[in-house]
């Protein structure tokens, strides 16, 4: 996939820049030890202008993760929310994925950094899964111990982990994977949160292992509009294959569901699940057509 071309445009420390110019230190802490925090966020043609969908929430996310992994954060989030609009304005862009990264200067040492530096780039691209549901496996990868870092934090180096259970999952002959926590509980997938359906409710995990999503806490407070009681807590393998349905939810997969765990299928038709309906009711939130946050 092309992600930029010689008239690319991106943000970097303060100035528009062209990609194929920018240029980094490769004896950064980021590059060398994966020190760095970074968002995914989506932008959304609509019948009124492109929108960026809760962008504030994402800069609000992206500052937390850098006060957790003690990288600093000057900037001020309104600026950046401005320049991140700028930002699809001078590439066209009308449905974009949008990427800032906080990286941190040349340092060989294993000291948190001083000063660090921020870049905003965007491109175009589909669901990240498409339209078809899932073929998944239990990883034997785990979700890291929150004991050995803040597993709440969306930092770089944290998505080898996933880049690992992915490409395992691909190996095998699926199209993604579902890890466990430490206590062999279900936890998230390598980029998205989990969903499942069980008698009329929603069950996913309860937040300490996993990354909280925004796109999770946003079908979480689409189900208080929707009437439909979702429970957070610690679920057991036995437990989600046992399930009616299941779905995926994140910036990048949006609502996606999920046809089988392993060798279980999940016999509800897919138009018939609440899942089904928070991928509608999800759609029309993002592209304006029902409003809402004027509940939510």
């Amino acid at each position: 996939m092309e992600y930029y071309n010689s008239k690319t445009v991106i943000y970097l420390d303060g100035k528009f820049v062209k990609a194929q110019d920018a240029k980094t230190d490769l004896y950064g802490q980021s590059l060398h030890y994966g020190y760095a925090a970074f968002e995914g966020i989506r932008a959304y043609k609509t019948h009124n202008a492109t929108r960026v969908f809760k962008i504030k929430e994402h800069y609000d996310r992206l500052q937390r993760s850098c006060e957790l992994m003690h990288i600093p954060f000057p900037w001020d989030k309104n600026e950046l929310i401005k320049q991140t609009y700028r930002l699809l304005e001078v590439n066209n862009f009308k449905d974009a994925y949008i990427r800032p990264l906080v990286y941190c200067p040349p340092s060989m040492s294993l000291v948190a950094p001083t000063e660090s530096s921020i870049m905003i780039c965007a491109w175009d691209w589909a669901s990240y899964f498409g339209d078809k549901k899932l073929k998944v496996c239990i990883s034997s990868y785990q979700r890291p111990n929150p004991k050995s870092t803040y597993v709440e934090a969306k930092a770089s180096g944290h998505y080898v982990n996933s880049i690992l259970a992915t490409t395992e999952a691909k190996g095998k002959g699926f199209d993604e994977a579902l890890l466990l926590d430490m206590n062999e509980n279900v936890a998230e997938a390598p980029g998205a949160n989990i969903f499942f359906e069980k008698d009329g409710k929603l069950y996913t995990p309860a937040l300490g292992h996993i990354l909280a999503g925004i796109t999770r806490a946003t079908v979480i407070e689409l189900c208080k509009v929707l009437d439909i009681e979702v429970i957070e807590k610690a679920i057991s393998v036995d437990e989600l294959k046992a399930a009616d349905s299941v779905f995926f939810c994140g910036t990048a997969a949006e609502i996606v569901g999920v046809h089988t765990i392993d060798d279980v299928v999940f016999r509800q038709r897919w138009n018939d699940s609440i899942g089904c309906t928070i991928q509608r009711a999800y759609k029309n939130l993002v592209l304006e057509k029902v409003n809402y946050e004027v509940i939510i």
